[in-house]
């Protein structure tokens, strides 16, 4: 007979896993079957490499820059080798802490490809896993009660454009390279490829971003994006925006070389490498889908606000879904389907409250709407808008280039959007996040008492800047 849990979870990444651990606190008996490692994408070829990446190149500039700070050194050297090893020992590190955390809950882990199987003597239901190993091992069956689907996503890329990962890379292969190439294409200036562009750029390589739209970091307000394109020119990135690129005119010997169409005009860009930088797509593909009644639009599972399939018993969440492709959205995800299923009666999302973060330097962040969207539904808005340069602590820091820009509703002082570009946002957003939650007005978080000299004092200010009533600026 075929073992029975309460719920099995296809996909060990920060969705999945999260899921496994809050199901385990709810007395569930629960398994995860993963192809890969626990953790997924985001641990081992996602979020944390390349911050684990970006970290180095950061610390290569501020020392290559120590003399701005009265401190001498010797010749800087980048052994990227170290650099790639310091990011595989933190990969490791957090690795073994996930696996403790399965065994504390008591989570069987099956480590192999988990598909769907329709009705069968097993179950009356679709929602049968048989998992298939890669030595060749005799499939396992497991039954359960619930299914969560959390097979993530995985890298895009372009007709003509496919993946060789010596001359041709997508994020993944990218983040193996052995030793660091001179020069770089990046085709796509959205989140990941902004934040390679950074990082390379940091390290002393010629980047040049190839982007389809007239606005890099398409999804963020207009204002974010061309501070992060101006920050980013003065590292010596180069941008070609409106452009398309021509696959066919791909060559590759010794260099990359392809043509770009802009404004019907071509031009030919050559570099060492080209990175694919093009978004990502729902892991859908052979997981047993077609035995069930669930609903796959433009590439994504359909679910309700609970994360519930037409297949009631089974659920999906994370990127498989489309919508906010981001980490810490799929945990909460998770956590919220696990407990539907246990009858907990959780609040459903509201994505407005979710902020999102851009880790390359500078660094930029946000919650709620942007400009462009408040105007389009039909808001009158104020925008407060604060410079880090009229902050001390930015000033020592050494980092004041960027701005806090805060939009509101003037019928009602509602809070619609927080943006954010400059030393630290990343971590200073979740303060955004919270006045979202809590439905906070610009008033209410000026009133809040920011200690000084810390960054945080912008939000103060850009809050009162609102109503013009800002003390420093």
């Amino acid at each position: 007979m075929a073992e029975e849990y309460d719920l099995v979870v296809l996909g060990g990444g920060t969705g999945g896993y999260v899921a496994a651990i809050r199901a385990s606190q709810l007395g569930m008996k629960v398994a995860v079957v993963e192809k890969g490692e626990l953790g997924g994408t985001c641990l081992h070829r996602g979020c944390i490499p390349s911050k684990a990446l970006l970290r180095s190149a950061e610390v290569y500039r501020q020392t290559n820059g120590a003399e701005d700070y009265g401190i001498t050194t010797g010749k800087v050297e980048l052994h990227f080798d170290r650099v790639q090893e310091r990011k595989g020992d933190i990969i490791n590190t957090l690795h073994k802490g996930v696996q403790a955390l399965m065994k504390k809950g008591k989570i069987d882990v099956f480590e192999g490809f988990g598909r769907i199987l329709g009705p069968s003597i097993f179950s009356p239901l679709p929602g049968t896993i048989s998992i298939e190993y890669a030595n060749g091992e005799e499939n396992t069956m497991i039954v359960p009660k619930y299914v969560l689907i959390a097979t993530g996503s995985s890298p895009r890329t372009l007709p003509g454009l496919e993946i060789d990962g010596t001359y041709v890379m997508s994020s993944d292969e990218a983040l193996q390279m052995e030793s660091l190439p001179e020069s770089i294409l990046i085709v796509g200036g959205g989140v990941i490829g902004i934040e390679w562009a950074s990082m390379l750029a940091d390290f002393g390589v010629k980047v040049t971003v190839i982007e389809y739209l007239d606005q890099i970091l398409p999804t963020e307000d207009a204002d974010i994006a061309n501070e992060v394109e101006k920050q980013l020119k003065r590292k010596g990135v180069t941008f070609v925006k409106g452009a398309k690129v021509l696959p066919e005119t791909l060559h590759k010997e010794n260099k990359v070389t392809i043509e770009v169409e802009i404004n019907e005009t071509k031009e030919t860009y050559q570099a060492d490498k080209l990175l694919v930088s093009v978004g990502r797509q729902a892991n859908t593909t052979n997981i047993g889908l077609e035995n069930t009644d669930i609903v796959v639009d433009k590439g994504s599972i359909q679910t309700s606000k609970f994360y519930q399939t037409k297949e009631s018993h089974i659920y999906a969440i994370g990127d498989v879904i489309g919508g906010m492709q981001l980490a810490h959205v799929a945990s909460h995800e998770g956590i919220i389907a696990v407990e539907h299923m246990a009858g907990k009666d959780p609040e459903s999302i509201n994505y407005d409250n979710i902020p999102a973060c851009i880790y390359s330097n500078p660094e930029a962040a946000s919650v709620g709407l942007t400009e462009k969207q408040a105007k389009e539904q039909g808001f009158d808005i104020k925008v407060g808008k604060f410079p880090f340069k009229a902050i001390g602590k930015a000033l020592v820091y050494g980092e004041s280039e960027g701005f806090v820009k805060i939009i509101m509703n003037k019928e009602n002082e509602d809070l619609l959007g927080v943006h954010m570009v400059g030393p630290h946002v990343t971590d200073m957003i979740s303060e955004a996040g919270l006045a979202k939650v809590l439905d906070a007005t610009p008033w209410e978080i000026s009133q809040t008492v920011h200690p000084h000299p810390t960054l945080s004092e912008i939000m103060g200010e850009a809050a009162l800047a609102v109503e013009g009533l800002q003390i420093h600026g």
